[in-house]
């Protein structure tokens, strides 16, 4: 059954996930309609990227995910659909689909489904229904004319050099855990046979753990997580409140010689 995933940061106290829905399934009453989540908080691109980038592998290739991120966007920004990774997007040229993958777009089409696109429901009216007709085995070449390009957002990278990793907090997640930008294949490179630092607000550390229960309650723990990112927490603590870090907080790893 072909699938469609919803992200939106629409809420959920209020019809519009519903409409969405509902435009989907008056399409092609056949799909599966999967949420991610919808409790974004309004226009925050960079969680939206976040999470989107985090699960969207998860699903089978030629699912389709409808993104309804500041979907209204800024006066330019096109409604688009692109396939990468085998997956196809729909949603508003806004920058965020540039933040999910570095690698290049196999297909993109701007929008021209309906003659007036001047709609203050673009999630329902364009982007519901290029998603179903996407998923209902319409070829992406036939609801738009093809595009070159697409707005791309530049993250804050993690630097590296054979002596230290600099990194970033990229989210504090629901239970407080800082989520950073560390990679776990830089880290593995540059710390073989070698001794290391780990230091953040003040605080410092030589361990990495790999499950979260290593630690003592109300310890700290720092470990990769089931994406490959180093990841600081309390367990069964919240991190964030008690090491007083948050977004965009500075996290290094110095090796030594």
């Amino acid at each position: 059954m072909a699938i469609i995933t919803l992200l939106t940061d629409s809420g959920d106290s209020d019809h519009y996930v519903a409409a969405i829905k509902a435009k989907i399934l008056s399409t092609n009453p056949g799909l599966n309609i999967i949420d991610i989540t919808h409790r974004i908080q309004p226009c925050d691109l960079a969680h939206a990227a976040f999470v989107l980038r985090g699960v969207f592998r998860e699903f089978p290739k030629g699912t389709v995910h409808l993104v309804g991120i500041h979907a209204t966007g800024n006066r330019e920004d096109a409604a688009i659909a692109l396939q990468v990774e085998d997956h196809y997007f729909v949603g508003a040229d806004n920058g965020l689909f540039g933040l999910i993958t570095e690698k290049p777009h196999q297909k993109l089409v701007e929008l021209n489904l309906i003659p007036n696109t001047n709609t203050t429901f673009p999630e329902k009216d364009i982007f519901a229904a290029a998603a179903a007709k996407l998923a209902s085995g319409v070829n992406i070449t036939s609801l738009g004319k093809p595009i070159p390009t697409f707005k791309k957002m530049i993250d804050r990278q993690m630097k590296a050099t054979k002596k230290q990793i600099t990194g970033h907090v990229l989210r504090v997640d629901n239970f407080g855990n800082l989520i950073t930008n560390i990679t776990q294949e830089a880290f593995d490179i540059l710390s073989k046979g070698k001794n290391y630092t780990i230091q953040f607000g003040g605080e410092k550390f030589r361990k990495i753990h790999t499950l979260y229960n290593q630690a003592e309650e109300g310890e700290c723990f720092i470990l990769f997580n089931g994406s490959g990112l180093l990841e600081i927490g309390i367990y069964k603590g919240n991190a964030s409140e008690l090491l007083g870090l948050n977004y965009d907080s500075v996290v290094n790893i110095t090796f030594d010689d």
